[in-house]
């Protein structure tokens, strides 16, 4: 399936990303938090750059998937970025992986499966209603606003775990105004470069940036990185549902979507912990990494 390839490539993509990002956003000072210094300082660092090279190319390869499948089977597979993620940042912050780690991203790898067997998403419309988007887009504005004023009353692993969830849900909404963007492909040209989606996904997409730089900068990737790989999986999903009419299987099967979710969940925490350690340790944990040069 098309779509599921293109999935899989966005999140090694993005996990690519946020390795390279959080190298140097970690270096960032914190009275730089929500400033746009926090990103002109970025703009000269190259390894941040790279990041954002590999931002493109996530894009590129999101936008192909949500053209040819429904949002609640393209962004649940992005979960896999988290292990994508811990694996590169083995290779990066010269660090071995211990076998918790592994048992982590087999609890990932499973449960994803498992969630995606038992929900069989399938496809609703290509385009959202304009009422669902009066709907949606004030609910959206309401759930950033919490998340960002929580996150600016407090410091450490708390701000970067508020953070990653604001950057999911800002990345979430980038996906569902990418897909009714590009559904408008089909009508040529014009219709598809004067429709408001195309510009609201640019803007959504740049918030969502904005917010994953603060996420990095505030904290370590063990406390942003599960927020923001889980909620844009399950913001996403109901974005598919509420705004696509996307079908996902309920009933008896809600349990075993449950029981996925929780191996899933299960799985970050475990990811999430083993790099929290490496991270407190010295040597080549990532944590050493925010007084390394970029």
């Amino acid at each position: 399936m098309l779509s599921v390839l293109f999935a899989v490539l966005t999140a090694a993509a993005n996990g690519s990303a946020s390795v390279l990002q959080r190298r140097a956003a970690a270096q960032a000072p914190d009275s730089s938090a929500m400033r746009v210094s926090l990103i002109t300082g970025l703009l000269r660092r190259p390894v941040w750059l790279a990041g954002v090279g590999m931002v493109v190319v996530a894009a590129l390869c999101q936008a192909t998937a949500l053209a040819t499948g429904p949002i609640s089977v393209v962004q649940p597979i992005f979960v896999i970025e988290l292990p994508i993620t811990l694996l590169l940042a083995g290779v990066v912050f010269r660090r071995r992986l211990p076998t918790r780690t592994w048992v982590g991203v087999g609890a990932v790898t499973a449960g994803l499966a498992l969630g995606m067997a038992a929900a069989a998403p399938a496809h609703g419309g290509t385009r959202a209603a304009g009422w669902a988007w009066l709907a949606a887009l004030p609910v959206t504005a309401g759930f950033e606003a919490l998340l960002i004023s929580a996150g600016l009353r407090t410091r450490g692993r708390p701000r970067a775990a508020l953070f990653g969830l604001a950057a999911a849900g800002a990345y979430a909404l980038t996906a569902a105004l990418m897909k009714d963007a590009m559904a408008r492909l089909g009508g040529g040209a014009a219709q598809f470069f004067t429709t408001w989606q195309l510009y609201g996904t640019a803007v959504a997409g740049v918030g969502a940036l904005f917010l994953l730089q603060n996420a990095l900068q505030a904290g370590s990737l063990a406390a942003s990185q599960p927020m923001l790989t889980l909620g844009d999986a399950l913001i996403s999903t109901a974005y598919g549902v509420v705004l696509y009419g996307e079908h996902i299987r309920t009933g008896w099967w809600t349990l075993a979507e449950l029981v996925a979710l929780a191996v899933i969940a299960a799985g970050i925490v475990e990811l999430a912990h083993s790099l929290a350690e490496s991270e407190s340790g010295g040597g080549g944990a990532v944590g050493a990494s925010r007084r390394a040069p970029a």
